[in-house]
């Protein structure tokens, strides 16, 4: 490594420290598993990660995208399972770094790609809404969007925990107007670290009777994979959950590198070397039993942020991380639950892209369809499905669009006075316009010559190529005036 920038990658890495803890804490406890095992990630993302080439300022760690799969993943296979899952997570990631397949992630759809952000913003809010009131959330995204309008009369009438309901939604208030704060020298200080510690500070001067972050030490939550674990691997829900850990940590990352590099003028990502670090993060990460890592935007952003400029701020950003877990731990059981959750309910609604979604309405609906329906997909499925039907319907959509074809009946008089009906095709001529072009043949009359010109196409493909000559051999047959085609029609065995 070149020699440290302290004045620029040592406060920098404070910054990603004050921003990545909370952020660790509240994801871990929202998928379900111990805050220590958020932090175990964000260690090995900074010190493991943080150390290989690929792109030098953006900080890995668990993410709130991928806190819904894991939640499913817990719920289904169990905790102890959670570890063979991650650690063939990497090793997938490690073969397609190894294939040179990173380049390709930045071919995904960009409807897509937003889509699942909002889809699992959506999911993400719609579950800490829950915890926030201190309850606990349906299993599925449907239960809860179904639940939410018992849970806000629960909450108006008090029925819900008046204490957690009102430390949450204060919580949220300030984190939403931190921004706005008049005193600069505040408004440095990191929106989540603030929040949460004032609310824990609150939490502790009122005695409130709200749940708190179960703290145990690093080693006491670490897991090694065990023999009988290793069955969650074996059939397509856990093979399953496997490939939609790689899919989403991996194009979360590198999309995150792409948005990252248009921050800074360092050197460039090198997608194929970033997603071979991920992967070796991940390998790490599931021997330890930890939750799946990727690259974080909000901390990257920090990172840039605050001034960084070599790879050594994200390592020592690991570095504090682990400092504070072995020497002060106690102090993450004065964290209130609600107070976590109110911080994932701001970053998940940030992952709805509003402006977005608003600016494709106006001008190309066809992504903005693909858009919602990916999000909607994701909560009412999962977000493997979810993002499944979002890549097909993108698909669907491309090819509907390149399939352009045009059709024009000219009624023509030859010099001769013998009227003439020629239909030209131009463009491309696919199965999925067939239903159009049949339509215009098949209500031609036979009382005068017509001529089909098709030389003007650009793609014509074998079902059309049927339809085509099925059409003029019908047409031969019914019509009283000759059918004349251009090119010639070819042989169809």
């Amino acid at each position: 490594m070149r020699a440290v920038p302290w004045r620029h990658d040592l406060p920098a890495s404070l910054v990603v420290l004050l921003v990545a803890l909370p952020l660790c804490v509240g994801v871990a406890v929202a998928s379900g598993v111990p805050a220590e095992l958020g932090l175990v990630t964000g260690i090995v993302g900074g010190l493991v990660v943080g150390l290989l080439p690929g792109s030098s300022l953006q900080v890995s760690g668990p993410a709130a995208g991928l806190t819904v799969l894991v939640a499913e993943a817990v719920q289904r296979f169990g905790i102890g399972a959670l570890g063979p899952l991650v650690l063939g997570t990497g090793l997938l990631q490690l073969a397609m770094g190894a294939l040179r397949l990173g380049r390709w992630f930045r071919a995904m759809s960009a409807s897509v790609v937003h889509g699942m952000l909002a889809g699992i913003g959506l999911t993400l809010v719609s579950g800490q809404l829950y915890a926030l009131a201190d309850r606990r959330a349906p299993g599925t995204g449907p239960q809860k969007l179904a639940g939410l309008p018992a849970l806000l009369t629960d909450a108006a009438t008090a029925a819900a925990n008046p204490s957690a309901v009102a430390l949450g939604l204060g919580t949220l208030l300030v984190l939403v107007g931190w921004k706005h704060l008049p005193a600069r020298a505040a408004r440095s200080v990191p929106a989540p670290l603030a929040v949460v510690g004032l609310a824990a500070a609150v939490t502790a001067a009122a005695d409130l009777p709200v749940a708190r972050v179960r703290v145990a030490g690093l080693l006491d939550v670490v897991q090694l994979p065990e023999p009988a674990t290793l069955g969650a691997l074996v059939g397509t829900a856990g093979l399953g959950t496997v490939v939609a850990f790689t899919l989403i940590a991996s194009a979360e990352t590198l999309f995150s590198a792409a948005a990252v590099d248009r921050m800074h003028h360092g050197p460039r990502t090198d997608y194929d070397r970033e997603l071979t670090a991920q992967g070796l993060g991940n390998t790490v990460c599931g021997l330890l039993g930890a939750l799946p890592m990727t690259a974080v935007i909000v901390r990257s952003a920090a990172n840039v942020q605050a001034g960084a400029r070599t790879k050594a701020a994200r390592f020592l950003h690991g570095l504090w991380l682990l400092l504070f877990t072995a020497l002060l731990p106690g102090a993450l059981g004065l964290v209130p639950l609600t107070a976590l959750a109110a911080v994932l309910v701001h970053a998940g609604a940030k992952l709805v892209p509003v402006r977005r979604i608003a600016a494709l309405c106006r001008g190309h609906r066809g992504e903005a369809l693909v858009l919602g329906a990916t999000a909607v997909a994701i909560v009412a499925t999962d977000l493997f499905e979810g993002v499944l039907i979002g890549v097909g319907l993108a698909v669907v959509k491309s090819a509907w669009q390149t399939s352009h074809l045009q059709i024009a009946v000219e009624e023509l008089v030859l010099t001769s006075g013998r009227p003439l009906r020629r239909v030209r095709l131009s463009g491309n001529a696919t199965f999925l316009r067939l239903p159009r072009l049949l339509d215009t043949l098949e209500r031609l009359p036979g009382d005068r010559p017509v001529e089909l010109d098709w030389s003007g196409l650009r793609h014509l493909d074998h079902a059309c190529t049927l339809a085509l000559t099925s059409w003029a051999d019908q047409h031969r047959a019914r019509a009283s005036a000759p059918l004349a085609v251009e090119p010639p029609l070819p042989t169809v065995v």
